[in-house]
């Protein structure tokens, strides 16, 4: 079960039936951990661009639909052993670590 605050996130992502990744000519940007690899994922374009700076600064924000999210993605991600890290920010750098099951989880709930 999640958290409220990752809810409410998961609950912004359903009610605009969409989520935002960051994007540069070579595809999705990747999130590093000492523990594992993600793609970060936003609940809005103004989130995304946010973080597009510095080292991210030559990216751009793009939308998915949850259709096309859940058709392709969640199956890729979980096949590359990728997590999802959703809304990164300054004061959660990492994000919410979810597996791709467990954010596919929650989008359904």
């Amino acid at each position: 079960m999640l958290d409220k605050d990752t809810q409410a996130i998961i609950d912004e992502i359903k009610n605009a039936n969409e989520l935002w990744i960051l994007k540069d000519e070579h595809g999705c940007v990747m999130l590093t951990t000492e523990d594992e690899d993600g793609v970060p994922v936003w609940c809005s374009k103004a989130d995304a661009s946010a973080w597009a700076n510095e080292d991210w600064s030559h990216c751009e924000a793009i939308s998915i639909s949850l259709k096309t999210w859940q058709e392709k993605w969640t199956k890729g991600l979980t096949e590359d052993d990728l997590t999802i890290m959703v809304n990164p920010s300054e004061l959660q750098e990492n994000g919410i670590v979810l597996l791709p099951t467990e954010f596919e989880e929650a989008l359904n709930n």
